[in-house]
């Protein structure tokens, strides 16, 4: 499987516990930041609760 990057685009504040547990399970913590995910369905389910506020590409 490939590998995803995924940035954070939007602010965690005002958001439930549940989003911001799940951003920080992502590796994310600041807007602009990005991370390496592995492409794999429980990613994936991470990135699609998240969707919102994130942008994903494939890596190389």
């Amino acid at each position: 499987m490939g590998k995803l990057k995924v940035t954070l685009k939007r602010s965690l504040i005002g958001h439930p516990p549940q989003v911001r547990r799940t951003a920080e399970a992502l590796g994310l913590r600041k807007i602009g930041q990005q991370v390496l995910q592995p492409d794999n369905p429980a990613v994936r389910g991470q990135i699609r609760k998240l969707a919102h506020m994130l942008q994903v590409e494939e890596a190389e």
